[in-house]
């Protein structure tokens, strides 16, 4: 069946989904809603539901023993017990029929036809969950059939989960088209589309909630990225800056210990006058090179920086520290001399 099938059929999602996607879908006539296999509600009253009913019956049908070697002489048993069970559903002995039906599969275990057929006469008695159970072994056996998709539709009508009814006539209608099986999709087709659309409206809900949540996260974050880069740049004192700012500072009018820069108005080693204020190098030198900056996330270091910012005296403890003077020898390259010409 193409028709069932044409581009706007797809485009507008009249295609059916597949039964394994909607089993959760189920009518609640106590509550008198459907509930959708998403949890979205639909109340009864937007839906045709007439000639729905409620099956309180759980005892399924039994299934035969597919094992048995079937002999040419089981397969007129067989038969004659078919044809004696289709005579009994037309005399309207339904419950002699099924015992009828049963006899013929013992003898011929795998016919999904005789399963059908079975169903066929528990959707008469009204036992849909029955139906359906026969229905999901005749098409295990043989999932080309027409007729065990034609049943469980009918029996999922009965119930009134739409979408699965929609989805198996469907299929019905594809494998073998039959009038009977034509005036059922189109009974079912308008609540099956009712929930379609429904479940569609919940769905760009949804979508539009996680949208949103996604968004505000993604807003939360940058407004705490900012706020780490002000402060960043708040203890730091410029951008490019030592990973919080140089410790403690340089005091010293120059920026560095003692009044000249270094302790007891000593220059900084190599600096030519780097205590005073118009001969103070361009400290943006020193912020931008990685190796100093690299050097100030020792803690060693950063903890002698910090002694000597607290007591200009203290920088005579560092002489021997082979960390210290290698920094030191660094930065005065930065300020144009060299190491050793005052200080330490």
């Amino acid at each position: 069946m193409k028709w069932l099938e044409s581009p706007k059929e797809r485009l507008f999602g009249l295609v059916p989904p597949s039964a394994a996607s909607l089993s959760s879908i189920h009518l609640n006539l106590g509550d008198y809603h459907i509930t959708t296999a998403e949890g979205s509600v639909i109340t009864a009253q937007e839906l045709d539901n007439s000639g729905v009913i409620e099956d309180l019956d759980d005892l399924m049908p039994e299934y035969v023993d597919e094992n048995v070697e079937v002999t040419d002489e089981m397969l007129e048993q067989s038969d004659q017990k078919r044809s004696e069970a289709m005579s009994a559903v037309s005399e309207g002995n339904l419950e002699q029929a099924i015992s009828l039906f049963t006899e013929a599969m013992k003898t011929n275990p795998n016919s999904a036809l005789l399963y059908a057929k079975r169903a066929s006469v528990y959707i008469k008695m009204n036992k849909p969950k029955a139906a359906i159970h026969d229905c999901d072994k005749a098409i295990e056996l043989n999932p080309d059939s027409a007729q065990p998709y034609k049943w469980r539709g009918k029996a999922n009508r009965m119930l009134g989960n739409w979408e699965l009814a929609y989805s198996d006539v469907s299929k019905a209608c594809k494998l073998d088209y039959d009038d009977e099986s034509n005036a059922l999709l189109k009974e079912v087709k308008p609540n099956a589309m009712k929930i379609l659309e429904h479940r569609r409206k919940y769905d760009r809900k949804r979508e539009e909630k996680e949208l949103k949540a996604r968004h505000e996260k993604i807003r939360k974050a940058k407004e705490e990225q900012e706020q780490q880069r002000k402060q960043s740049q708040s203890s730091g004192g410029s951008t490019g800056e030592f990973p919080g700012g140089f410790p403690g500072g340089f005091p010293g009018a120059g920026g560095f210990p003692g009044a000249g820069g270094f302790p007891g108005g000593a220059r900084f080693p190599g600096a030519g006058g780097a205590g005073a204020q118009a001969g103070f190098p361009d400290i943006s030198s020193l912020l931008s090179d990685p190796d100093i900056l690299e050097a100030f996330k020792d803690p060693e270091v950063s903890a002698a920086f910090k002694d000597v910012s607290q007591n200009p005296a203290n920088i005579s403890k560092y002489q021997n520290n082979p960390k210290i003077q290698r920094l030191i020898e660094k930065m005065s390259k930065k300020f144009g001399g060299s190491p050793g010409t005052g200080g330490i």
